[in-house]
């Protein structure tokens, strides 16, 4: 269950619960990607490309897990889906 942020909150930045879920999974593992990208980086012999990865988009996250910081994004308004206003 969702506690924070609401899904009432949530859904005055996106237009349906399908669309929220499919955007805060797109979000998740591309945040995922991210942190790997950025754990490898630090212990790695050679360069790790991160150019390609989408960065981390707030100052502060209240939640550890990438779905909670996904939702958190989309809560601030800074992740959205292509094509809305």
């Amino acid at each position: 269950m969702i506690l924070y942020p609401s899904v009432d909150e949530l859904l005055k930045q996106v237009d349906s619960r399908y669309s929220l879920i499919m955007l805060a999974s797109k979000r998740a593992h591309e945040i995922d990607k991210f942190r790997a990208d950025e754990d490898r980086a630090q212990v790695a012999d050679k360069p790790v490309d991160l150019e390609n990865d989408k960065p981390m988009l707030l100052e502060k996250y209240n939640s550890s897990k990438s779905v909670g910081m996904a939702l958190e994004e989309i809560e601030a308004g800074k992740v959205s889906i292509e094509g809305e206003d």
